[in-house]
């Protein structure tokens, strides 16, 4: 486990990743009707949110740089 609790370039990545796919899930279940397409591609996101996270801690960027 990383001591630097989660405040590496990977983590933040994979958070702003997740947050954008978040807003445009939810933008697609505002709209009138739901568009499910929208919410969908939000979830396709997200998922790629953990995805992001996995390849740049592979490459190294999950590791204190201080």
């Amino acid at each position: 486990m990383s001591d630097s609790h989660g405040n590496t370039p990977a983590a933040w990545s994979a958070v702003v990743v997740g947050l954008l796919g978040f807003l445009v899930g939810s933008i697609g279940l505002m709209l009138d009707p739901l568009n499910y397409v929208v919410f969908w591609i939000g979830v396709a996101i997200v998922v790629a949110a953990g995805v992001v996270f996995l390849v740049l801690a592979k490459m190294g960027y999950h590791t204190e740089t201080h």
